[in-house]
């Protein structure tokens, strides 16, 4: 915004600085770093508010905590894997804000689902869907909860945070790997070119793929690797930029990204109608 005259880096030179004057960040009408303290400061005040019943009592903050959750960490996630494809560096700041962004995704989406299976059912029941929406309903058959006291809730968001929904299968961690992997084959065989380009992007997208699917509700996105390794095995024989042992690479993380999108991962938690998407 031209407050200061640089912009630190720990890693990459003037890479933050490069990023943040380039055309891609100045195309937005508003400041790009103003919207996004904004967005940070709005996830945090819609994940504390509600407790842990939620989905049911404020179904229309569950929908703006997912809004801006999924759909602006895809934002920021593209971001990220244009910088080095169209600006020829990285942002050390805007790669520790992707990571935040990504993380938070597999622990919205459980919410998420619920909220869409509260709204579903008022409408079997015939009732009005807008007014549950905006005011919240209750559930025949279901029972009353004790209020919790302010340090019962928060311990409950800290428990939910660290394991509720989410689990940590190994296949999914060895995916999440093989992402990283790829993102850096410019650097372990000084890939250039199309083929470069390729493996970052396909490398980002498996990143965030198999750590979206980290979340149990979401545990079938990670089929979507087994089309991203399609492209990454044919990529040595239509892209250039890449030597043998990068090829060789690139066939192999396919091939295991292929066979690591076979196991589910086991499934700790009951998620009503849901549940037989998970089988």
């Amino acid at each position: 915004m031209g407050h200061i005259g640089s912009a630190w880096d720990p890693y990459f030179g003037n890479g933050t600085e490069t990023i943040i004057t380039s055309d891609v960040s100045k195309a937005w009408p508003v400041p790009d770093a103003g919207l996004g303290a904004v967005t940070y400061i709005l996830e945090i005040l819609t994940g504390i508010i509600g407790g842990r019943n939620r989905w049911r009592t404020m179904p229309w903050l569950v929908i703006l905590f997912g809004v801006m959750i999924v759909p602006l960490g895809a934002v920021s996630i593209f971001f990220i894997i244009i910088q080095p494809i169209l600006l020829g560096t990285w942002c050390t700041l805007c790669l520790f804000a992707a990571v935040a962004m990504l993380i938070q995704i597999p622990y919205s989406v459980d919410e998420l689902v619920a909220t869409g299976q509260f709204l579903a059912e008022r409408r079997r029941k015939g009732k009005s869907v807008l007014l549950a929406f905006m005011r919240g309903d209750i559930l025949e058959g279901g029972s009353k909860m004790e209020s919790e006291s302010f340090e019962g809730s928060f311990w409950a968001i800290i428990k939910d945070m660290l394991g509720g929904g989410v689990s940590l299968p190994w296949s999914l961690v060895l995916s999440t790997a093989i992402g990283v992997w790829l993102m850096c084959t410019r650097l372990i065989f000084t890939t250039q070119g199309e083929q470069a380009n390729s493996d970052h992007l396909i490398g980002a997208l498996v990143i965030t793929i198999s750590i979206t699917a980290l979340g149990e509700t979401a545990r079938p996105a990670r089929f979507i690797n087994v089309l991203l390794a399609i492209p990454l095995i044919a990529a040595p024989w239509m892209l250039d930029g890449g030597s043998l042992g990068a090829d060789w690479s690139g066939v192999i993380a396919g091939l295991l990204l292929i066979l690591l999108s076979i196991p589910r991962g086991k499934i700790e938690n009951h998620y009503g109608s849901w549940s037989r998407y998970l089988i």
